[in-house]
């Protein structure tokens, strides 16, 4: 008689564990090196003189202006008729984001005695770069599923990221903006503009035919590569020794403790693995590279506010690869 393989039957849980680490791995992986190879090309075509930064720089207007209004536009052309709006999920999204701002306003202050920074540093710290890496990061890891979501979530979050950067930097500027003003910032923004056609596309029920269907998807796909790839091309990384403590400060708490408090929330309220996911991203994506024009054009520290953008996207490499991991491996997504 045989003996039963002792050896096999103890192999087969940690060889269980060991693939299912390695799936984790290997997804968190997929999630990051698509854009950090959008980054790095066009950081290298700059490099070697392929592209100039001030045609890169006219580009991204035409990113911003025509091509992301198409993205914001096609998601919700994509929404099944019959999509649910989960209100107290988007409840938990505007109340976190502002509590975040009125914790900063509390604290930053105190910290940081340039008025100059303190709009730019609470900037740093709420607003994230969710159309650049929260929409392809979810895309990779839960495909076409989660779209819906994602641009119920980006047409929230946008706007009071908008809003509230104008009310920042216009406080610690010494101005307080009228509702009019700050309602006509909301309305011309091109990714706001979007939004509203395709909402009310789907609102009124309207099935657009497949020969418009077609090139609006082809170009909504262009948007987020191109975006990626001059946000490569104008990244600059000397300069930095002057600012390296707050800059230390701010991304420490923007990339490390903000996300961890988002995942804890997310376990506490046990939302769904897509609904954790962006909710997660609202607080560990980068900086949005939105906030150095605005900061510059509205009196705030504009080497600070790029400096900001560059090295929180650089250093999103790996805290996005390492969050998504460590998500993974719990669980909780």
């Amino acid at each position: 008689m045989n003996r039963p393989d002792r050896g096999a039957a103890l192999r087969g849980p940690f060889y269980c564990r060991k693939r299912s680490e390695l799936n984790n791995f290997i997804i968190a992986l997929n999630a990051v090196v698509p854009f950090t190879i959008y980054i790095m090309f066009g950081y290298i075509m700059r490099l070697t003189g392929t592209v100039e930064e001030p045609f890169l720089k006219k580009l991204n207007q035409m990113v911003f202006r025509v091509f992301f209004p198409f993205m914001t536009f096609y998601n919700f052309c994509k929404i099944d008729a019959d999509f649910s709006l989960n209100g107290g999920y988007i409840v938990l999204i505007i109340s976190s984001l502002l509590i975040l701002v009125g914790v900063s306003f509390l604290i930053v202050p105190r910290l940081v005695p340039e008025n100059a920074r303190r709009g730019v540093t609470i900037q740093g710290i709420y607003r994230s770069n969710m159309i650049l890496f929260a929409i392809p990061l979810t895309q990779s890891i839960f495909g076409s599923s989660a779209d819906t979501l994602t641009a119920v979530v980006t047409t929230v979050t946008v706007p009071l990221y908008n809003v509230i950067a104008v009310i920042v930097l216009e406080y610690f500027r010494g101005s307080r903006p009228t509702p009019g003003e700050l309602l006509k910032k909301i309305i011309t923004n091109p990714l706001i503009r979007g939004a509203i056609a395709g909402l009310a596309v789907f609102l009124l029920g309207i099935k657009l035919p497949q020969s418009v269907l077609s090139p609006v998807s082809a170009i909504s796909s262009m948007s987020t590569p191109l975006a990626l790839f001059i946000l490569g091309g104008t990244l600059h990384f000397s300069a930095l020794r002057k600012n390296l403590g707050i800059l230390t400060a701010i991304l420490g708490t923007k990339l490390v403790l903000l996300p961890a408090a988002a995942a804890a929330v997310s376990a506490v309220l046990r939302l769904s693995p897509q609904e954790m996911f962006l909710y997660f991203c609202m607080f560990a994506t980068p900086v949005a590279a939105s906030s150095y024009p605005m900061a510059e054009s509205m009196g705030g520290d504009g080497e600070l506010a790029g400096q900001l953008v560059m090295v929180s996207t650089a250093a999103s490499v790996f805290t996005l690869f390492g969050w998504i991991y460590l998500l993974k491996t719990l669980g909780m997504m």
